[in-house]
């Protein structure tokens, strides 16, 4: 049942819990039990609002950053992440298999904000190799959502 539960406020986080039961066929105490117990389990770690920035007036800069680090002995990848997902311009920290160790991702004003972060804070901390950063030029779709809907081609079809 914990499952369905996910997947059913993975999906829409503000659901009600009377229209939450109804579709998984159980109560709302025991949907609200439920959420209760995972919340404090740490199954459930957050709330969050998905929100299309582009509409916005907000200007944003998303980038992805690949990183390369020497694992320090004893402590592994674990050290170097925490010390990385500790800044405030970091939105999330992913350790990875393949031809680098870690993807940043980060948020900021302009692309120099960007810049300006790796240069002085990112890539000057001790075990980090390289970077490569990669700013997203438009997002279609985000957590499963899709931003922005493809425009219908109304043009005409002409047969000979």
């Amino acid at each position: 049942m914990r499952d369905k539960i996910l997947k059913l406020i993975e999906k829409n986080s503000r659901i009600d819990l009377k229209e939450a039961a109804i579709l998984l066929g159980i109560s709302e105490a025991e949907v609200a039990n439920e959420i209760a117990q995972m919340e404090k389990e740490k199954i459930i770690c957050g709330y969050h609002t998905l929100i299309n920035w582009e509409k916005t007036d907000n200007e944003k800069v998303s980038a992805l950053i690949e990183v390369k680090v020497t694992p320090q002995r004893g402590l592994g990848f674990d050290k170097i992440a925490e010390r990385i997902y500790k800044f405030d311009e970091v939105d999330a920290v992913y350790l990875m298999s393949g031809g680098f160790d870690f993807t940043v991702l980060i948020e900021g004003r302009t692309m120099k904000e960007v810049a300006l972060f790796v240069a002085n804070k990112l890539s000057t901390m001790d075990s980090i190799q390289s970077c490569a950063t990669h700013f997203v030029l438009k997002k279609y779709k985000y957590n499963g959502t899709i931003l922005e809907e493809s425009s219908k081609d109304e043009r005409m079809i002409i047969t000979a």
